[in-house]
């Protein structure tokens, strides 16, 4: 039976509406409303606005900004959801986000929307699967790695550009690399007696890994918030 993905497609579905809605809101109230509550902006986070380390991972500012967001998300997400399982995939993505927000926020003063934070995760994620699995995916993980690499070393070269959030990218993937290194799914071969059966290894440490990271996420918000004292 096929295993469903609902989580990648709520999120693409959230995002779209939320940016229609930014459209729909510039065009008859004159401003971004939803930018102006939602983005990542240090001087309103600093007076405790702290929802804006989750929220703009929903915003976007244009159609390509979206387009390529949602794309990379739809390429990356079902495999990763179906891998992970609907519940530990949402962690993973809020978690890059939240990594991505906090490590902007602490090194960059410019507003920040995306969902980049989170994608970054995600191709974290995938490249951390397929290294604990190497052995089972033989010759085809090293070029699957090296692809990898290219892609997040290319996006980051790219990400030296005026108005891309390298900060965020970065936080992004170092989240969504320790959630994967420790919660995600790792498979094993196991003898039977009658040859070997791939089984799966269950990490049964998400919400220790959930709650690691979340204690790990105050003490920079709290770093971020001494240095702009």
């Amino acid at each position: 039976m096929r295993r469903k993905t609902p989580a990648t497609i709520i999120i693409i579905a959230i995002s779209v509406f939320f940016y229609a809605l930014l459209g729909l809101s510039d065009l008859f109230l004159g401003y971004d409303f939803l930018l102006y509550f939602a983005a990542k902006i240090n001087e309103f986070i600093l007076q405790g606005q702290v929802w804006r380390f989750f929220t703009p991972a929903l915003l976007h500012g244009s159609i390509p900004h979206i387009a390529l967001n949602m794309y990379a998300l739809f390429s990356l997400g079902p495999s990763l959801e179906k891998k992970y399982g609907t519940n530990s995939f949402i962690a993973l993505y809020v978690l890059s986000a939240l990594f991505g927000n906090i490590f902007s926020f602490i090194s960059s003063p410019n507003i920040s929307l995306g969902a980049s934070t989170a994608i970054f995760g995600l191709i974290a994620a995938q490249g951390v699967y397929i290294y604990q699995n190497r052995v089972l995916l033989g010759r085809s993980a090293q070029p699957l790695l090296m692809n990898i690499a290219v892609v997040i070393v290319i996006n980051f070269i790219l990400g030296l550009s005026p108005g891309i959030d390298n900060w965020g990218h970065f936080g992004g993937l170092l989240g969504g690399a320790a959630y994967a290194w420790f919660a995600g799914p790792k498979y094993y071969l196991r003898s039977n007696g009658f040859g070997e059966n791939l089984v799966f290894k269950e990490k049964n440490r998400v919400l220790l890994v959930i709650g690691v990271e979340l204690a790990f996420a105050c003490v920079l918000i709290l770093i971020g918030f001494l240095i702009y004292r």
